[in-house]
């Protein structure tokens, strides 16, 4: 048979998690393989421009479906446990899961709604352009790969959070950094020197919370900056920045750029910091100039 469309797969994973424990991501390829009776073919199917099986592309993005519908968690990396939500859902005996059953949640709508379109799912909107339906699938894709990147930038040490902002300075050329030692960081995480003789300096302070930060903790970091007699820096946390935090930098009109938890994870994407290409699409164009030249 036909590999299934991924939102196929949904119903059956979900019900895999019905007994209330964690299961894998490779127990519900399993689950998916004896649901549909899948054959090694189906198995080996490729996703086309990708290195990545269809079967498992797609169990991959049901899965992703299901949690921005907090039907299931993630307990930790390819572990997953249903939730209230999830049970409660199972509890009406749905015949599938699908977008529009989906579409009950506020939360996968604001997933799958990018803000710069809030009426994507009015029938009366315009229709899309290839190119322009292309971005939008790639904002997407993104969007998802950013949630990613920062789940998994909270399990690691916030140590390994610091060389990380680093490795990420250094790649959109704000110079060469360093993570400082962590007897004496006086406030500080980081320094970037912009010369070569290290006389101009960026001071960065790296935040791996899931709190919004406040304006205390910015105060504290003007007066790190204050004691090094610099007015630069970056304050970058794997959250947010409250109001208040954000006025009372504008007020101090000093050079100090915020970067929150969805910027921090885009500018990774942008610079290829822990990330890789899975796909590779060629879209061309005519050559008017050789044609010309014949």
């Amino acid at each position: 048979m036909a590999v299934p469309k991924f939102y196929e797969f949904m119903l059956p994973i979900l019900e895999l998690f019905s007994d209330d424990k964690i299961h894998s991501l490779e127990e519900c390829i399993q689950i998916s393989i004896e649901k549909f009776g899948l054959s090694s073919e189906d198995l080996n199917e490729m996703v086309k421009g990708g290195k990545q099986t269809k079967v498992a592309n797609r169990i991959n993005w049901s899965i992703t479906y299901l949690k921005k519908a907090l039907l299931i968690e993630t307990i930790d990396k390819r572990k997953f446990k249903i939730t209230q939500r999830g049970k409660e859902l199972l509890s009406t005996n749905p015949k599938i899961i699908n977008s529009k059953l989906l579409k009950q949640y506020d939360e996968f709508i604001k997933f799958i709604t990018p803000k710069e379109n809030k009426d994507i799912f009015n029938e009366e909107k315009e229709e899309l352009t290839p190119e322009e339906e292309v971005a939008n699938i790639c904002k997407t894709l993104n969007t998802e790969l950013a949630s990613e990147i920062l789940d998994t930038i909270l399990k690691i040490s916030p140590y390994a959070f610091e060389r990380l902002v680093i490795d990420l300075l250094e790649a959109m050329g704000y110079g060469i950094g360093k993570v400082t030692k962590k007897s004496n960081d006086e406030g500080i995480d980081g320094i970037i020197d912009q010369d070569k003789l290290g006389l101009d300096k960026i001071y960065v302070q790296a935040k791996r919370w899931e709190n919004v930060v406040g304006r205390p903790k910015l105060n504290e970091f003007v007066g790190a900056l204050s004691v090094k007699n610099s007015s630069k820096g970056i304050f970058i946390t794997t959250s947010d920045f409250t109001e208040g935090a954000i006025e009372y930098i504008n007020n101090t009109k000093l050079p100090i750029k915020l970067i929150n938890g969805i910027e921090l994870a885009n500018y990774m994407i942008e610079y290829n910091i822990g990330v890789q290409n899975k796909y590779s699409y060629n879209i061309k164009k005519i050559d008017n100039d050789y044609f010309e030249s014949l």
